[in-house]
């Protein structure tokens, strides 16, 4: 089954254009490759507002498959994606942060520092990554593959073959 995909880049400065984004094209790319149409792309300021009425645009109005979102994750004061993330989700999925925590506690001890959440809203999965372009890559690469599975679930009318093992 195909399934689409939206990037939505978290940056003050990429929003006002005093940076150039290359995360959300990165993560973009990377979704395309594991067959993901990429059918939408925004950049929105830290502003929970906008990030909130992105995702739910994406999710509610676009019907978009897997939501994926750059930047705001950290601990600065205006790092707040995933509060606007865990504010429009009907159901969180706890494992997808704490796996790509797993992932980049084995290249950097800062890992642990990511505050990425991510959840289902409807029949739309909301995963938030790092700003940065090197964490970002690493972060969806380290969960794309249960990710798409998780896809398979969302799309089904009851549950997905889960003993199948994974896609090849």
């Amino acid at each position: 089954m195909s399934y689409t995909a939206a990037v939505i880049t978290v940056s003050d400065k990429g929003f006002r254009g005093e940076r150039q984004d290359t995360s959300g094209p990165a993560v973009g790319a990377i979704a395309e490759e594991y067959g993901l149409a990429v059918v939408y792309r925004s950049i929105v300021p830290d502003e929970r507002e906008m990030i909130e009425s992105e995702l739910i645009r994406c999710a509610d109005e676009l019907g978009v498959s897997l939501i994926l979102t750059t930047g705001g994750t950290g601990f600065s004061p205006r790092d707040i994606t995933p509060e606007a993330t865990k504010a429009v989700v009907e159901r969180e999925t706890p494992g997808i942060g704490e796996a790509m925590r797993a992932a980049s506690m084995r290249i950097t001890p800062r890992g642990c520092l990511s505050r990425s959440a991510a959840g289902i809203r409807a029949r739309s999965l909301i995963v938030n990554l790092p700003g940065s372009e090197k964490a970002a890559k690493e972060n969806l690469l380290s969960v794309i593959e249960p990710l798409l599975h998780g896809l398979d679930m969302l799309a089904s009318s009851g549950s997905a073959d889960c003993a199948e093992g994974n896609r090849k």
